[in-house]
């Protein structure tokens, strides 16, 4: 039986997590949480004699490619020979037994951060936009002229917020420490639990001590401690001191010309990297391990480096795109995304390339609580031109939803036009280089829709990209029901949650399944 719909009534009135970040594997029947419903498409599908390689490419950060998981599942480019310094394919990538690293360079190097989109399109266009016939200039470059503004209104917002962030954390620390001092001195141990405290707040009368208590312990719940606080502070520090200064120029260690689409040797194999990255670790454990030991499949992925902090460079984006085509990704999953673009149209055309071949390209709808659809906001990369209309029919752009009755991740980026379905993305478990951990954001959602994709590719394998997109959206569990519209506000504003995606549904894998056979039957009639 199809679920195809959600109603209030049908939702559990209190809903938690089972500890283990795992229920995306939840059925709406059973457990009254929109997961995925993974058990009811393992006992449908199991048994079927599944071989076929499918091949997920991964647009992202450095992967780490040691741990377990990863072992006999990340593509191999079996027309190279390793190590030799030579393109054996002649693909124009050297040695690229796994993928391509288009950060690096032939030293092995890796990139730790780039800039903003903005400080780009500012370095571009400021001599031109200051001459004295600027005006003459500004109305025959009118499209530029107005990326020029934008960028600098970015600029400007993220070097606030940067400044305003290390100015609140350093204040935070110097709170902690003074806390952390006094709670020291009081239970005389260096090590602070919640226990101890407890047992102090129940001795004690005194509401002063007792606010202490009580920020003592929401620190200690929350991780918050000295190494914690000098890493967040770090990281805002590099937010204003790199990614959005203009002046940092240390940005590109490759000697590529990175506005010639052309100038395409360059990068090196080290997908590894050297920074440690977790994100597209992440991203493909979910990829691989939402039906592992399900039902049989045989996913490899194929990394490429485009991500560090900062913002991607569209040349890089383009490039890989073409990269995964050319070697044979029939998925590929992009949780990436910036809110500029210097050269959008070389993205555009790399996304209209692999449509041409067949190539389902997933993207994460982003995690800024944005209406995509607004005339003013802006995301790459897209499948969208300057009016919001559709220009291709491989790309499915995923928000997230959660376990809750909310439905909606607060943080998603929606759309009625612009976002295709949602998809789990809270609390959800994966994969990093120290062990697990319970993380969220849309970068997961589509993950999860890759992951979907890429069975169903396998499994009928006469079904092409635009169909596989389209079996996702057709066969998700509508929402009947009102939500809070995803907001940075603490005041929420109620919406219907078919309004904030083209499908106005959920991802369910075994409707898709289940849809995905009946359409390959008609296709074979």
């Amino acid at each position: 039986m199809i679920v195809k719909k959600v109603t209030t009534k049908s939702l559990k009135k209190t809903q938690s997590i089972n500890g283990q970040g795992l229920w995306l594997y939840k059925d709406l029947i059973k457990d009254s949480i929109v997961g995925l419903s993974i058990e009811r498409s393992a006992n449908q599908y199991n048994n079927s004699n599944n071989e076929n390689e499918i091949i997920v490419a991964v647009i992202d950060s450095e992967l780490n490619i040691t741990n377990d998981l990863f072992a006999n599942k990340v593509w191999v480019n079996k027309e190279e020979i390793a190590n030799n310094n030579t393109d054996d394919d002649g693909n124009g990538y050297i040695d690229d037994i796994h993928g391509w690293n288009f950060l690096g360079t032939y030293k092995k190097d890796s990139l730790a951060t780039t800039t903003h989109e903005a400080v780009r399109i500012i370095r571009k266009y400021k001599g031109l936009f200051v001459k004295s016939d600027s005006t003459t200039i500004i109305n025959q470059k009118a499209k530029e002229y107005n990326k020029y503004i934008r960028a600098k209104k970015v600029l400007k917002a993220g070097l606030d917020e940067a400044e305003e962030n290390i100015e609140y954390f350093i204040g935070f620390k110097s709170r902690y420490e003074k806390l952390s001092d006094t709670f020291s001195k009081i239970l005389k141990v260096k090590t602070i639990t919640v226990e101890k405290l407890d047992s102090l707040n129940i001795a004690s009368q005194d509401s002063i001590l007792k606010k202490k208590i009580k920020s003592m312990k929401y620190c200690i719940k929350n991780n918050i401690d000295h190494t914690w606080l000098d890493m967040v502070i770090s990281i805002h520090r590099r937010d204003k001191d790199k990614v959005y200064n203009v002046n940092y120029l240390k940005d590109r260690l490759t000697e590529d010309d990175p506005f010639d689409i052309n100038d395409i040797h360059y990068g090196n194999n080290n997908i590894e990297g050297t920074y440690k990255i977790d994100h597209a670790t992440e991203v493909s454990s979910l990829i691989l391990s939402v039906f592992d030991n399900t039902i049989k499949h045989n996913i490899k992925v194929m990394p490429i480096v485009v991500s560090t902090y900062g913002s991607e460079y569209d040349k890089d984006i383009a490039l890989a795109i073409r990269y995964a085509v050319d070697n044979g990704a029939k998925i590929i999953n992009m949780s990436i995304g910036k809110d500029l673009a210097s050269n959008e149209t070389w993205i555009t055309e790399a996304i209209k390339y692999a449509e041409r071949n067949d190539v389902l390209i997933v993207s994460a709808a982003g995690n800024e609580s944005l209406n995509l659809d607004s005339s003013d906001i802006y995301y790459y990369p897209n499948d969208m031109d300057e009016n919001k209309i559709e220009i291709a029919n491989n790309f499915i752009v995923v928000g997230s939803s959660n376990q809750n009755n909310s439905l909606v991740s607060a943080y998603s980026n929606y759309g009625k036009k612009t976002v295709d379905i949602f998809a789990p993305g809270e609390e959800i478990k994966v994969l990093t280089r120290e062990g697990t951990i319970n993380d969220s954001g849309t970068s997961l959602s589509a993950a999860v829709v890759s992951n979907i994709a890429a069975l169903i590719r396998s499994l009928y394998k006469n079904l092409s990209a635009s169909e596989v997109k389209e079996i996702i959206m057709n066969s998700g569990i509508s929402c009947d029901i009102m939500v809070d519209k995803p907001s940075t506000d603490d005041e929420k504003e109620p919406v219907s949650f078919s309004s904030l995606s083209k499908s106005g549904k959920i991802v369910n894998a075994y409707n898709a399944l289940l849809l995905a056979e009946e359409v390959s039957k008609k296709k074979k009639k």
